[in-house]
C-alpha cells in the first residue's frame, strides 16, 4: 500500500530538492548542543547538596548536586580537588562554581567544579555536626580508648607550625615545668592541604621505630593558636580525626583556645587549649 506523502516517512529516507533541514548524524547534533551549552552559559555557580560523593584513585571527584527538584551531574579534576578548603562528602550543602559542559557519548550534562564552598556556616555547622556523630558511632570518642600520658616523657614529638606563636610558647613551658627534648614536624596549620600534612605528622611520629636514629617519641602535642571555625577546619576533618585516634603514642589536643573546640579533641587522650590563665599540658583531660 502506498503511503501518502504527508504520512511521516516512506521506506528509504530520501533527499529532495531544496531540503534545508538535511540529517544530522549524532555526533554532529551532540556537539552542537556542547557548543551551544558551554557558549550560552560559560561559568556558573550553582548551589546543591551533594549526593554519591566518589574521589577516584586518578584524584577526579564524581558526584550529583541536587536540591528537592531537580539534581545535576559533577566532576572536579584532581588539579581543583587539591585546591579544595574542605573534604567534600554526601549531605553538605556547597555553592559550586564552574562550567557547564556536556558529555555526547552519554547524552548528559555535567558542571565541571573549579571551585566548592561550603553554603554558609549553617552548612558548616551541619556538616561538622554530622561528621561528629559519624565518628562518635564508630567509638572513636570513648573514654575507654584515653591513656593515661607518661608522667616525665623523655622526647615529645610536636607537630605544629614552626614559625608561629605556640612552638615558642610550648617550648617555654616545658622548659619551666618538664625539661625534655622536642621534635618539631613542622605543618600548615590552616588552608590548602594543611589536613592531610598534619595527618601524616602524627601517622609519622607513630611510625619511628624505638632505638632508631631518630628518638621515638613518649607523647605527641598536636598544636595551633586559636581563630575562627574556618581557620581551625583542618582539625575537624576525618583524617585528622582518625590519625589521632589511632596514634600508638599518646597525644594531647592543644589546638585553639578555651571557647574553641574541634574533632581532635574528641579523639585525642588529652586536651589542653592555649593560652590558659594557669596552663599546664598535664592537668586538663579531654571533652567528652
Amino acid at each position: 500500500m502506498d503511503l501518502p506523502e504527508d504520512s511521516g516517512g516512506g521506506l528509504l529516507a530520501e533527499a529532495k530538492a531544496g531540503d534545508n533541514a538535511p540529517a544530522l548524524t549524532v555526533t554532529e547534533l551532540s556537539m552542537s548542543l556542547k557548543r551551544t551549552i558551554e557558549t550560552s552559559f560559560g561559568r556558573v555557580r550553582l548551589r546543591g547538596e551533594i549526593s554519591g560523593f566518589k574521589r577516584h584513585a586518578s584524584g577526579h571527584c564524581y558526584f550529583s548536586l541536587k536540591d528537592e527538584g531537580a539534581c545535576m551531574d559533577a566532576v572536579v579534576w584532581r588539579t581543583s580537588a587539591q585546591t579544595l578548603a574542605f573534604r567534600p562528602e554526601d549531605g553538605a550543602e556547597v555553592i559550586a562554581t564552574g562550567k557547564l559542559t556536556t558529555y555526547p557519548g552519554r547524552s548528559k550534562y555535567q558542571i565541571v567544579v573549579e571551585r566548592m564552598e561550603l553554603a554558609g556556616e549553617g552548612a558548616l555547622m551541619a556538616l561538622l555536626d554530622k561528621r561528629r556523630r559519624a565518628l562518635a558511632a564508630e567509638g572513636l570518642f570513648e573514654g575507654s580508648r584515653k591513656r593515661k600520658l607518661p608522667f616525665m616523657p623523655r622526647v615529645i614529638g610536636v607537630v605544629t607550625s614552626p614559625t608561629g606563636a605556640v612552638i615558642r610558647d610550648i617550648l617555654h613551658r616545658l622548659e619551666d615545668r618538664c625539661p625534655t627534648r622536642v621534635i618539631v614536624w613542622p605543618v600548615p596549620v590552616q588552608g590548602e592541604g594543611a589536613s592531610t600534612k598534619v595527618a601524616a605528622a602524627i601517622r609519622g611520629f607513630g611510625a619511628i621505630e624505638a632505638r632508631g636514629p631518630v628518638p621515638r617519641p613518649d607523647l605527641i602535642i598536636v598544636a595551633r593558636g586559636g581563630g575562627s571555625i574556618e581557620d581551625l577546619w583542618a582539625f575537624n576533618e576525618e583524617e585528622v580525626v582518625r590519625a589521632a585516634a589511632e596514634s600508638p603514642i599518646p597525644l594531647i589536643s592543644a589546638v585553639g583556645h578555651e571557647t574553641d573546640t574541634t574533632l581532635i579533641d574528641f579523639a585525642s587522650d588529652m586536651r589542653a587549649p592555649t593560652r590558659q590563665p594557669r596552663p599546664s599540658w598535664l592537668s586538663r583531660s579531654a571533652r567528652s
